[in-house]
């Protein structure tokens, strides 16, 4: 169940059940409503900062992969395969670290956007009460071969994290 409330007092403004079920049919240029993107956005934030703690969530399933090199890096590859419990992007994923262990890069298809295949970059790491998390994201297209394209199309920026 989803729900977009009222900042005002908290009224509820629309719920929907089975919300994934609503992009089917969609191409790239199909509008998204409020609800659509408020999904969107709550279970993709909430992915990218308990990465890698999710990986230990109940279901979750992970294997190592041959190395990738970008940019004269050498990168560890993991694949994850989310159960359907977990709300994300889609099921099967790919992580590459750094050899400091530190995410640099994760490749998926995007489900409720036509499978759209992009690589996400992380940068800008800081540390928050004591975890060390990426406060530069950037999203570009995936080619066939597996790199980025040149431009990104969804950034986002973290100024500051509170533990509630």
């Amino acid at each position: 169940m989803v729900e977009l409330r009222a900042t005002a007092d908290g009224s509820v403004l629309e719920t929907h059940s089975g919300i994934r079920s609503t992009y089917k049919g969609y191409d790239l240029t199909s509008p998204w409503k409020p609800l659509q993107v408020g999904y969107f956005i709550g279970y993709a934030m909430w992915n990218y900062l308990t990465t890698p703690f999710l990986f230990d969530h109940p279901g979750v399933a992970t294997r190592e992969e041959e190395s990738w090199t970008e940019n004269g890096e050498v990168w560890h590859t993991l694949h994850v395969e989310f159960p359907s419990s977990i709300a994300t992007h889609t099921a099967k994923q790919t992580f590459y670290f750094g050899e400091d262990g530190l995410l640099r890069r994760l490749d998926y298809n995007v489900d409720v956007n036509v499978g759209v295949a992009v690589a996400h970059y992380v940068s800008g790491y800081r540390t928050f009460e004591g975890i060390q998390i990426p406060t530069r994201r950037r999203v570009h297209r995936r080619d066939a071969d597996n790199s980025a394209s040149e431009n990104w199309s969804i950034g986002i920026d973290i100024n500051n994290v509170v533990a509630v």
